[in-house]
């Protein structure tokens, strides 16, 4: 089963078998506790969900905590489900990254970052005017459109809110998957800040990938 939650630890760098000195992200990766398993005959689909991560007692509702007494199963702080490549997945089953080896690609979903009320040229990448003295437009947006229409039009781009976005960035590569100590090294850019929550899953690219092959 190749789906778990992890922790974003930070970067290092890492030499691979083959001699390649890569950059990589560390992640914290389970283990995990099948919380759950929904069913078409009761859900209308089949999933399971993975919790991750300890809470407090006194921090669950009383509904949720008879709902994992009644699983049998230590209450977790986070909870996701995940649809594909659940098959042999049971209450109570523990995953880890025993089930990740080096060369497996995957796809890993964060929040990114926070930039608050950001510009244009940092949110949407515009280059910006002169930087000459008699310019007068450093980094001001230009024109953007009807200006008489009383109105933002939609799409366009303008300074605003950035970030804390839902971010998902696919098919990055397993360089090392440490059991002993529940880490993850992945070379590509994983989503949010130190210490965020990651979903991480098979590549879908890599399924199409060996589907067309």
């Amino acid at each position: 089963m190749k789906n778990i939650l992890g922790r974003k630890v930070g970067m290092t760098s890492y030499f691979t078998e083959d001699g390649r000195f890569v950059p990589v992200t560390v992640i914290e990766a389970g283990p995990c506790t099948v919380v759950e398993r929904r069913t078409k005959e009761q859900n209308g689909y089949e999933a399971v969900a993975l919790g991750f991560g300890s809470v407090k007692r006194r921090r669950l509702t009383k509904a949720l905590a008879g709902h994992y007494k009644k699983q049998g199963v230590e209450a977790p702080r986070f909870v996701r489900e995940f649809r594909d490549g659940i098959d042999g997945a049971e209450v109570g089953q523990t995953v880890t990254v025993a089930s990740f080896e080096a060369g497996d690609r995957v796809d890993v979903v964060g929040v990114s970052k926070g930039h608050g009320f950001s510009g244009g040229i940092k949110r949407h990448n515009f280059s910006g005017g002169g930087a000459s003295h008699g310019s007068m437009i450093h980094r001001q947006p230009a024109s953007n459109g009807d200006t008489n229409a009383g109105r933002t039009t939609r799409g366009s781009r303008r300074p605003g809110h950035f970030g804390v976005d839902q971010t998902t960035h696919q098919n990055l590569e397993v360089v090392r998957a440490d059991a002993e100590r529940n880490l993850l090294l992945l070379r590509g850019p994983v989503p949010g800040s130190k210490n965020g929550l990651v979903v991480i899953r098979a590549s879908v690219k890599a399924k199409r990938a060996g589907a067309s092959a």
